[in-house]
């Protein structure tokens, strides 16, 4: 029987950014976000969401905060393996302006509607250069819930991990400027990797 893979999209994002990497001979599936209760902590939603994982001793694959749900539900489920690509493992992975922001709450006050916006700064920042990269990071931006976006960047910042999953594969780009890689430890660098290296990165 093939291995099963529950594959985790990043903030906002859906199964099209995996689109060019290889799963192999796994059995794939991808797991859409659903909404998120208004107080709720990322180690809370992980819970809910892990109501959908029903094959025993599954990979979890995570892209960005995708990675960081996996991190979670590795936590209260037994899994074969956490798959983390651009993602961290623990909140002392995230960038210390992060938790200034949620120290000051100044993330309260972040224009989430021109966050949406894809441009030169937004294409800079998720590592995207050829036009059809920089196409498909428009279409997931527009896409973005500004509510789901508002509580996953609250979540992050105030994200209290620091447990990291007994057998793990991190792949991280040294070129990342959402999630440095001054920050990650024990990950396989990526050379020239930014953000949104998984749309080249081929397989895993």
């Amino acid at each position: 029987m093939a291995q099963k893979y529950y594959v985790f999209s990043g903030l906002g994002a859906d199964e099209r950014v995996f689109k060019n990497l290889s799963f192999g001979e796994a059995e794939v599936e991808h797991i859409h976000w659903i909404p998120p209760l208004a107080t709720e902590t990322l180690a809370q939603y992980a819970q809910r969401i892990a109501q959908r994982i029903t094959a025993p001793h599954p990979v979890l694959v995570g892209l960005s905060f995708g990675g960081m749900v996996a991190v979670e539900i590795a936590k209260i489920l037994p899994v074969e393996k956490v798959i983390l690509i651009s993602s961290a493992k623990t909140r002392d992975e995230l960038p210390p302006s992060y938790r200034f922001l949620g120290k000051l709450r100044l993330h309260k006050f972040l224009p989430y509607s021109l966050m949406k916006r894809a441009n030169a700064f937004t294409y800079w920042l998720f590592g995207v250069d050829t036009s059809e990269d920089k196409a498909l990071l428009k279409s997931i931006l527009e896409e973005t819930s500004t509510p789901f976006l508002r509580w996953a960047i609250s979540a992050i910042i105030g994200w209290q991990n620091t447990a990291i999953p007994t057998n793990f594969v991190h792949y991280h780009g040294d070129n990342d400027h959402i999630l440095p890689f001054r920050y990650i430890k024990n990950a396989q660098r990526v050379v020239g990797g930014g953000h949104s290296m998984v749309l080249s990165l081929g397989k895993i």
